[in-house]
């Protein structure tokens, strides 16, 4: 098992970073750009990816009360993440994002993992500052 992990300070409070980061319709403004999110009958999504041009079966769990996103496949168990935001003080928040490769041939390697982790971090804030601007101004 290969296991990666990233996190970000993000200027917002906690729920306000939770709600933006769990919206399953807004999930490919922030997630690696080679995957797509179509929401079944949550928890059950399917995930395009790009790169293989194939769709998998997967699970999709938001605790709101947690502050925490999970997932992973359904059939294979080959694969499993989350998120989890944090309340640091002062409005702001840190999002950690974990990912979980049970089987060795889908763990793309550390570089391009660790590099699409800190992409998503990246755009989820984005998405987050927007979101902030627009209810302050």
């Amino acid at each position: 098992m290969t296991e990666y992990e990233r996190s970000r300070t993000m200027p917002a409070l906690p729920e306000h970073v939770f709600d933006q980061a769990a919206n399953v319709d807004q999930l490919d403004n922030w997630l690696p750009e080679a995957l797509h999110v179509h929401a079944e009958e949550l928890p059950a999504v399917t995930v395009h990816e790009d790169r293989t041009d194939e769709d998998t079966s997967a699970l999709l769990r938001a605790e709101k009360d947690q502050m925490r996103l999970e997932w992973g496949t359904r059939e294979q168990g080959s694969y499993a993440g989350w998120l989890q935001v944090a309340g640091i003080g002062s409005g702001a928040s840190e999002v950690t994002v974990h990912l979980s490769f049970f089987d060795e041939s889908h763990d793309p390697g550390e570089k391009p993992v660790n590099d699409a982790l800190d992409r998503s971090l990246e755009r989820l804030e984005g998405q987050v500052r927007m979101r902030v601007d627009n209810v302050a101004g």
